[in-house]
């Protein structure tokens, strides 16, 4: 059912023909607040707009998206960011070839500590390494994380790392998202980091505290694509191209302030994130945490369009892959590094996008530009 609400900026010109004799497209999401392109796309009819008929379909974990993405059954999901790597070099279950042709996030991830640690002082790295140092238990602390090796696990090992707590102290594993609230409350995790609104929901439940950001750990890191299967983006190369090109305008009108309290009630239902509509907002409109802490001045909300999120940058691919060399130290570049990143792909579908929308946002200024724009500063240096 689509929405009959009209988001600020949003055309309603129709501008494609209806692609006619293929199959609907189907494509994946995960239950986080980053799903926002995916869903605006479809409920406000974006899709059907570039001649699209697109079928969404909610998924519990990366993995069961790996599943269905290996076996066909998806043309295209909302990933995290490392997966096509992972999935082309054969570190997942499957191998198989994927493309990412579009950049669905930025940042948006909170670190999560369980209230029993917040009450033991437990603030930032610093005091979680001291606790852990001074802990006469000597026990193993666990923290969770949605897929292994995704930039949800690097922002944790970085954290980690900070806090010097011994190798020997910690073990993570992995467990989707939405499960961490409850394991975390059960006391089988003593942390998380997540996407939103997950952290949120721990917080307000009271029975986690929010401790890092990703606009604090690594301010601007790609967070969500889009993958696609190579067969899917060789073969319907049009079709594709017409996807990317529908999610670049969700992406825009995402990161409109205006329509972010509108983009909480749509996530909000169950078929979508399934989460209290007042805990999506930090997430979508910001800020996180107790006001005047070092949280609430850090945190910054996904960003979908701005400071030129959408596009697959060489230097987007840098950071994703200088992270896979840190923690699987191969001795040589592998082969599958190669071609994940499509920006020929990207700029190819930027042409369908109207002009006033395809135009790169400005660097200098983090306002809205007077034409409605959104610009934002320079990738971070880390990249």
């Amino acid at each position: 059912m689509k929405c009959n609400r009209k988001l600020v900026g949003q055309r309603t010109t129709t501008v494609f023909s209806v692609v006619k004799g293929r199959k609907p497209l189907r494509v994946g999401f995960l239950p986080e607040t980053d799903c926002a392109p995916v869903v605006v796309a479809q409920e406000f009819g974006l899709f059907s707009r570039y001649g699209l008929t697109v079928e969404i379909q909610s998924e519990a974990s990366w993995r069961h998206i790996h599943n269905k993405f290996s076996q066909g059954l998806l043309d295209a999901a909302h990933v995290p960011a490392s997966l096509p790597f992972l999935m082309n070099l054969g570190l997942t279950p499957e191998k198989c070839s994927a493309v990412a042709g579009l950049v669905l996030s930025q940042q948006g991830n909170t670190i999560t500590v369980s209230r029993a640690l917040a009450r033991a002082g437990v603030r930032d790295a610093e005091t979680m390494g001291a606790h852990a140092r001074q802990d006469r238990s000597r026990r193993t602390y666990t923290f969770g994380v949605a897929c292994p090796l995704s930039p949800q696990y690097f922002l944790l090992c970085h954290w980690l790392k900070l806090a010097n707590i011994p190798h020997h102290a910690v073990r993570i594993e992995s467990a989707p998202t939405e499960q961490m609230f409850p394991l975390l409350k059960l006391g089988y995790l003593d942390g998380y980091c997540g996407g939103e609104p997950w952290g949120t929901i721990a917080a307000e439940a009271g029975v986690g505290e929010c401790v890092a950001t990703s606009a604090q750990l690594a301010p601007l890191h790609p967070e969500k694509v889009l993958m696609a299967r190579t067969d899917f983006a060789d073969e319907r190369a049009e079709e594709h191209e017409r996807l990317i090109a529908a999610l670049v305008e969700a992406c825009y009108l995402c990161d409109q302030p205006e329509n972010r309290p509108h983009l909480c009630e749509l996530l909000a239902q169950p078929r979508f994130v399934n989460a209290p509509a007042g805990c999506l907002e930090p997430g979508l409109a910001g800020p996180f945490g107790a006001e005047g802490s070092q949280v609430h001045a850090l945190h910054g909300p996904s960003i979908f369009y701005r400071a030129r999120a959408t596009e697959p940058s060489a230097a987007k691919a840098a950071w994703l892959i200088g992270r896979l060399y840190e923690f699987l130290r191969w001795a040589s570049r592998p082969a599958g590094l190669k071609g994940v990143f499509r920006p020929d792909i990207y700029r190819r579908a930027l042409r369908l996008v109207p002009r006033e929308i395809n135009g790169r946002p400005r660097a200098e200024k983090p306002e809205p530009a007077q034409d409605g724009r959104h610009s934002g500063r320079a990738l971070a240096a880390s990249y």
